[in-house]
């Protein structure tokens, strides 16, 4: 259902189950970069008045989570730690090239972040059905839902204001990169990595 290419090796979750604290510090951060996304995106192109009413829902969604998670790390006696860098992400942001016209900018910014909602879903998947913690399994099942959810929402948006043709090419070349790049990432306890 969700295109990726690649799947996580179901031995991630082993490393995660060694780093709770981190992974959830890691989860919540990722929550906030989601929530700053779609606050990008209304601050870019406010004119997009659809996309504006769908991204100041999801702002207020994805603050909610990141309230969630920090709610779960503080019921465990923690503090949320430092934000940490997402490889990820970072190296995600490498494939479309730079420039081009606003209507490219957004295309490609909506494909972003639905591939991250997209791979989020699946890990969140797989969290769901293979850690041992009950808690953190049945939060994990809600979240992925959500997620789901988002990753068809962006590309919804990258198709309605790209041409359809370009924007589904544009998307498997992209899914192909993200595979080449989960080859080598899911041996940290990070949401992505």
């Amino acid at each position: 259902m969700l295109g990726l290419k690649l799947p996580t090796d179901p031995r991630w979750v082993n490393i995660v189950e060694k780093n709770i604290e981190e992974i959830l510090t890691d989860h919540a951060y990722c929550e906030q970069k989601a929530a700053s996304t779609a606050i990008s995106l209304i601050i870019g192109f406010p004119e997009k008045s659809e996309l504006v009413k769908e991204m100041t829902s999801l702002a207020r969604e994805e603050m909610g989570h990141f309230n969630m998670v920090h709610d779960k790390i503080l019921k465990r006696g923690w503090v949320l730690g430092r934000e940490r860098k997402d490889e990820y992400v970072i190296e995600l942001m490498k494939f479309f090239p730079k420039g081009g016209s606003r209507e490219t900018h957004l295309v490609h910014k909506l494909l972003y972040a639905a591939l991250i909602e997209a791979r989020s879903c699946e890990r969140f998947r797989l969290l769901s059905e293979e850690v041992n913690d009950a808690e953190l399994a049945e939060f994990y099942k809600n979240l992925m839902v959500s997620e789901a959810n988002h990753y068809t929402m962006f590309l919804k948006f990258a198709r309605m204001y790209g041409n359809r043709e370009e924007v589904d090419q544009k998307w498997q070349d992209l899914l192909e990169y993200e595979a080449t790049l989960m080859q080598n990432l899911g041996k940290k306890e990070t949401m992505h990595g």
